[in-house]
């Protein structure tokens, strides 16, 4: 999965309240295709039971878990996706 679609989805599930912290370190995240359980490491390192995650080494569901952590880089992010995309100039407004 293309990262920029990993960072959306992640950002999905925070704004949905998909995210519950249910111990030190370790979360419930209720995705599309079922309930994955995140853990945060002591050493900072996060860890996900997702199929994606033990294939990639990352996924939507631990990057949810590192947003609910940092809400600069949440309310960066939410800057980013609700951006009007860009207007294309015309060949007139080129010249």
């Amino acid at each position: 999965m293309p990262l920029d679609r990993m960072i959306e989805k992640a950002y999905d599930l925070v704004q949905k309240r998909r995210v519950e912290q249910v111990g030190e370190g370790v979360y419930n995240v209720v995705g599309n295709h079922g309930t994955y359980i995140v853990a945060k490491k002591i050493d900072g390192t996060i860890s996900c039971s997702c199929p994606g995650f033990i294939r990639r080494g990352r996924c939507s569901h631990s990057l949810a878990v590192l947003l609910t952590q940092k809400p600069d880089l949440l309310r960066s992010i939410e800057r980013q996706i609700n951006k009007p995309p860009e207007r294309k100039r015309s060949r007139r407004e080129r010249a």
